[in-house]
Parts: structure tokens; C-alpha cells; sequence
């Protein structure tokens, strides 16, 4: 008597397919798509709030928009993949079990998206492959709560998969097999061509995807990808989640300066060691004994200086009056409507947009993952235990949760993850943590510490969209005399703003109060990073450019601190850039400096400010817009970069050897004094 599995393998053996070559095509570009949809699955999570135009959580929406709009971003999803799937077919020479390594693999990788998604709100980066490497043992930190439920489905999904493929590749006539010639030379010669053809193709894609000008990004722009650095999540559902990571892998940093080379690196460092010392001679104080916080203020600015804008009133009263007393100005911001995160990493490094490749248009997401050193001014406080950072939103956003971490912040307080921030009250009916609440937050980590520290604090009370999220807003906006009427719902979301900058002023006014009550010296940099991007009738007029990329800054410092440093001299109405800041502030303090600190602070006395080119449209990720650099004097007039005296030249190419060593060279200045850490 026959046994049931008896029964079944006759019948399996007896059972037989003759699958012919077009079929195999067609199944190729099935399970291509297959593998690009399980994988785009894994991103399908909505922020915390919509900020940008609405976005579908249906992982159609990255087809669908082939026939609405004509972008073909998912083709250029399935074209890689089928490079992938087409070096590996030659390779292994059987369908069947090609397709089953990477379905499986392919689940893997959404599993793994799915949880980091879930848990973080940030996708795979190519970070994390280091991380992979060296930190496996804190890989349940991204597990959600449906981690088990999750895994246990996959490998169900997995065990079928399974099942399938050895199935079909026993009926199957052919085993599977892509090539056969009776030829066996032959064979070889047409796998090996064909295997060699898709991983150049491959090759040349990733090599070249992330350099704006190279065919490769000419060629994901045509088919439809529209970067959207800012979020990583919102970028993966927009453009794919394998077009997105890969655009990442090999930006463009800089181009590297003929004379960058190590004798170059050791004159520079003496050259600005004797001048740090010339600057010391009249210093008294050490930066490191103040608490410092930098203060980035979400889309802060006056918008009575808007052209062609006429408000009922100042909504920044305190401010305003403040920037008399203390040191102040304009600051030069290379975003509109956006890029945060830019003048974030030039105020923490003191490094310029302005040297970069056009290629890279935000240092959080394609430089700083990747970068094996990355000096930072918190540094000069020491210890990580003397660095904390604060941001009410999402600890993901511009991978601030991996770059704190890399510029040695001990505590991120956000609202997820292991440092909850302790206040999140919004006002009225905004989706936005308030500013007060922000300043609540740091105030009791600044009173509650001993040492003096350097703290960070991104708001976002004042985040777009404006949506008249206030009640009783008595700000009324209009357009000037003689000036363009302004749209109704331009109108609505300026006069919202405006009460939201009220709300800042206010909140600030009693941040510097409690602060002025702790009796250790305290300085704070003060400044908004971009204009908000709703002065559509403005920003139509490309005169107006230079008017909409400046924002209010100040310096100020509490009782204490101005006791301790004696601080008599007041710089008003000074033009700056993020990048100077630090300089700034030691000036502010009578502190010391580093020859970094030295350098910025004589390239500052001949360029007050310094951005790269700069458009009145919501900041876009795409490039960095074409056209020459802006560097303002010190009474915030356009410098002509040929015009300028050798001496400022000198600097200018000073500034861009110092940061090729840094982000993209060799690191000549990490084990020198130089920084002064």
C-alpha cells in the first residue's frame, strides 16, 4: 500500500510545465513590481501633521500618478530592481530560486522598513548599515509593539513563497533556466555580458544619482523623482522607497581645491594659530564657562519688513525693542518656506552652504550620517554630558536623532523616543508644540544643571501650514499703498502668522526673564531660520529676493554672564550668517578663541554674510539653486565675489580648504589644535 506522500510525489514528478521564454518575461516584470510594492508598503505612515501638499497613505499612489501626472518615478523603482534581479538571475541561472532569494529579501527589508518606520518615523539610510555592523545589539530599539504579530507574518509569507518556488521549479520543464544553449561556451558568454551590462547599469546609477549635472540624476529627474529631503518617510512614499535610499549613498560633498594637501593644511593651521593668539591678547573670559543656548525659531521674522506688506501693528514688540540693547541684526538665510536643517549645521559648525557641491542640498540627510568626524561648537563644553538639545516634533525629522548623536548631545528631548520633552502644551488650536513650552522644557534643564552647557533649542510653534489656528487674532494684514493686492487666503495664513510671532514674543520675553534670575552666566543666539513661504505676492517679484532671505537675530546674555565677562560693547543692526555665530558669540563674551574660531572671525570682519544662491519658492530639494553665491557687507549690500581685495579672497579659499578637510578630505586639522576642543 502506498503512502499519501508516495501518491503525491508520482504525481508531483508526473506533473510538468513547459514554460516558454516570453512567459518567463512576463513573470519577471510580475514579480519585479511585486517586489518593489512589499517593500513600499513598509513606508505607509502619516506624520504627526500634513505640511506640505496632502499626501496619500496608499502605497498606489506611486502608481497611479504614472496616468494623473505623468511621472514614472515607479518605473525607475522597478528599473532598478530589475537590475538587481537581472545580475542575479544570470548569476544563478534559475528563475525560481532567484525569485524566491529576493522576495524573501525583499520582505526582510520591508520588515525592517516597517518597524524603523513605526518606531522612528525615518526610513532605512545608508547609515544604517554601519549600525547594522557595529550596534546589532541595539536593534530592539526598532521594535514596535506589533513587532512579533509582524515577524510571525512574515515568515508565513516567506514559508509560502517558499513552497511556491520549489514547486514551480520541479514542474518546470526547464528548472528554471533563463539561458540554455547547447553551446555551454555560449551560455556563459550571454550570462556573463548580460550580468556585466546590468550591474555597469546599476553601477552607474548609484554612482551618479546623487550629482546634480550627471546623466544618471538627469535621468531620475525625467522620470519623475522629486526629492523631499526634509522627511525621509514622505520622500520614500513620494518617490520610492529604493530611489530615495540610493540617492543617498554617493552625494557629490565638494569639488577638492588644486592646493588641498597636507603641507597646505599645516600653513593654514599656523597661519590662524598666530592669529587666535593676536585675538586672545585682549580676551579675558573661556566660552566654555557660560551656558550657552542657541535658539532656532521656527520661520521667525518680522513681517513688517516684507515689501509691499502693511500689518495693524508690530507683533514682535519685545524683540524689537531688545535688538537695541544688545547685539543684533539681520540674518542672511539661504531657505524660504524651508530648509531648517541647513542653517541648523551651519550654526553647529561654522561651516557654509555656500562651499558645497550644488549636489548637496541638505548636510543632515546626505553628509553627516556618513561622516566619520564631524567637529561641532558644543564640543567646547566638554563632555557629551554638557550637551542637551531640544525639539517638540518628531525626533526623526532631518535624522536630528542620528546627528545629535554624532555631534555629541547626550539628551535629545523630543516627542518620541527615550527623552520625552516635559512640556508640550499647544496654543489654541495649532497642531505645534508652543514655543513657551519649549522654553519651559530648557529652562529646567539649564536651572537644573551645575555645569555650564550648551543647549540647543529647534521650536515649532510657527511651522506652516497657517491655517488661523488662534483665536481672537486681532492682527489685521494688507497690501501697502500703491502695492499688489494680497489673496484672500495669503491674507488669512500672514495675519495667523503674525499672531504666532506675537505668541514667540511674548514667550520669549519670559524665557530671557527666568534665565536673567539663574545665577550662572548664560548667553543666548537668538534666530529665525527662513521667512515663512506665504508672501506669494511678494515673492513674485525677484527684486524682492534679498528682502525675503533676511531674519532677526540677537545675542544676549543674562545679568550674570555680563558681570562675569564684562560686556560693555553693543553691535547693532550687524548682517550675519549662521556659520558666524560662534564667532560672534565669543566676541559677545570677551572669550578666547580657537584658530577656527579665529579664522571665522576675521573672514566675518570682510563678509558680514554669506549664502549660496537663493529663490523666493519654498525651499526645494533638489539642488541647490544655480547662480552666484550671495556674500552682504557690513551694511548688508551684495558683494561681487571678482571685485572682491585679495585678502578676502584668500579667505574665501581658506574657508573652502577647511571644509574639504573636514566633510570630504583627508582630515589633516582632526589631531591639531585647531579647533580647540
Amino acid at each position: 500500500m502506498k503512502l499519501p506522500l508516495s501518491n503525491f510525489l508520482t504525481i508531483f514528478k508526473r506533473f510538468k510545465l513547459a514554460i516558454p521564454r516570453w512567459l518567463y518575461a512576463v513573470l519577471f516584470v510580475v514579480f519585479d513590481a511585486i517586489m518593489v510594492m512589499i517593500v513600499q508598503l513598509s513606508v505607509q505612515r502619516s506624520g504627526r501633521v500634513e505640511m506640505t501638499s496632502s499626501l496619500s497613505a496608499s502605497a498606489w499612489n506611486i502608481i497611479s500618478k504614472m496616468w494623473i501626472s505623468l511621472n514614472f518615478v515607479f518605473v525607475l523603482n522597478l528599473l532598478i530592481v530589475a537590475l538587481i534581479y537581472g545580475i542575479l538571475l544570470m548569476v544563478i541561472n534559475r528563475f525560481w530560486i532567484t525569485t524566491l532569494i529576493l522576495i524573501t529579501l525583499s520582505v526582510i527589508i520591508s520588515v525592517i522598513e516597517y518597524m524603523k518606520v513605526n518606531v522612528r518615523y525615518e526610513t532605512i539610510l545608508p547609515a544604517d548599515l554601519n549600525f547594522l555592523k557595529s550596534n546589532t545589539g541595539n536593534i530592539a530599539s526598532f521594535l514596535p509593539d506589533n513587532a512579533i504579530a509582524v515577524i510571525v507574518c512574515s515568515i508565513i509569507a516567506v514559508l509560502v513563497a517558499v513552497i511556491a518556488a520549489i514547486f514551480m521549479h520541479f514542474v518546470d520543464v526547464n528548472r528554471g533556466k533563463i539561458v540554455f544553449t547547447k553551446d555551454f561556451r555560449l551560455s556563459i558568454v550571454i550570462r556573463v555580458v548580460t550580468c556585466l551590462v546590468c550591474f555597469l547599469g546599476l553601477g552607474w546609477y548609484v554612482s551618479g544619482v546623487g550629482t546634480v549635472g550627471s546623466s544618471a540624476n538627469g535621468f531620475a529627474k525625467f522620470m519623475g523623482d522629486a526629492p523631499a529631503m526634509w522627511d525621509s518617510v514622505y520622500d520614500s512614499q513620494r518617490n520610492g522607497a529604493l530611489v530615495a535610499f540610493l540617492r543617498q549613498v554617493n552625494p557629490k560633498v565638494m569639488d577638492k581645491p588644486s592646493d588641498y594637501n597636507e603641507s597646505t593644511m599645516k600653513a593654514l593651521l599656523k597661519k590662524y594659530d598666530t592669529e587666535a593668539k593676536k585675538i586672545n591678547v585682549s580676551r579675558k573670559s573661556k566660552i566654555s564657562d557660560n551656558t550657552v543656548v542657541y535658539v532656532l525659531s521656527e520661520s521667525f521674522s518680522n513681517p513688517m519688513r516684507v515689501p509691499g506688506l502693511q500689518l495693524n501693528k508690530n507683533p514682535m514688540p519685545f524683540i524689537s525693542s531688545l535688538k537695541e540693547k544688545t547685539d543684533s541684526g539681520l540674518m542672511l538665510s539661504s531657505g524660504y518656506g524651508g530648509g531648517t536643517a541647513n542653517l541648523e549645521y551651519m550654526s553647529l559648525t561654522g561651516l557654509s552652504m555656500v562651499n558645497f557641491n550644488s549636489s548637496l542640498t541638505s548636510p543632515y540627510q546626505q553628509l553627516v550620517p556618513n561622516s566619520s568626524w564631524t567637529p561641532t561648537i558644543n564640543r567646547y563644553w566638554g563632555s557629551e554630558g554638557n550637551s542637551v538639545a531640544f525639539h517638540p516634533y518628531e525626533p526623526s525629522m532631518y535624522s536630528r536623532s542620528i546627528n545629535y548623536k554624532k555631534f555629541g548631545f547626550s539628551k535629545f528631548y523630543a516627542l518620541e523616543g527615550p527623552n520625552i520633552i516635559s512640556h508640550r502644551k499647544m496654543l489654541d488650536k495649532s497642531p505645534y508644540v508652543s514655543d513657551s513650552s519649549a522654553y519651559d522644557s530648557a529652562v529646567e534643564s539649564i536651572s537644573a544643571s551645575k555645569k555650564p552647557q550648551f543647549v540647543q533649542v529647534v521650536t515649532m510653534q510657527n511651522h506652516m501650514p497657517y491655517r488661523n489656528w488662534y483665536k481672537n487674532n486681532d492682527f489685521v494684514a494688507k497690501a501697502k499703498d500703491g502695492s499688489p493686492n494680497l489673496g484672500q487666503s495669503e491674507t488669512s495664513s500672514i495675519e495667523t502668522y503674525a499672531k504666532g510671532v506675537n505668541y514667540t514674543d511674548h514667550a520669549t520675553q519670559k524665557f530671557l526673564e527666568n534665565l536673567d534670575s539663574i545665577d550662572k552666566p548664560v548667553t543666548v543666539v537668538f534666530y529665525g531660520d527662513h521667512l515663512p513661504g506665504v508672501y506669494s505676492t511678494a515673492s513674485a517679484d525677484q527684486n524682492n529676493s534679498l528682502d525675503l532671505h533676511l531674519t532677526d537675530y540677537f545675542i544676549w546674555s543674562n545679568r550674570k554672564a555680563i558681570e562675569t565677562n564684562k560686556i560693555k560693547n553693543i553691535h547693532k543692526n550687524t548682517y550675519s550668517s549662521p556659520n558666524f555665530f560662534i564667532s560672534q558669540v565669543a566676541s559677545h563674551t570677551n572669550s578666547k578663541v580657537s584658530p577656527y574660531i579665529a579664522f571665522l572671525t576675521k573672514l566675518h570682519d570682510k563678509v558680514s554674510a554669506m549664502e549660496p544662491p537663493v529663490v523666493n519658492k519654498i525651499q526645494g530639494w533638489d539642488r541647490i539653486p544655480e547662480g552666484q553665491s550671495i556674500y552682504l557687507d557690513n551694511h548688508g549690500k551684495p558683494m561681487i565675489a571678482n571685485n572682491m581685495n585679495k585678502e578676502t579672497k584668500q579667505l574665501l579659499h581658506d574657508y573652502r580648504l577647511i571644509q574639504y578637510d573636514i566633510t570630504a578630505g583627508k582630515h589633516y586639522l582632526k589631531n591639531t589644535n585647531f579647533f580647540g576642543f
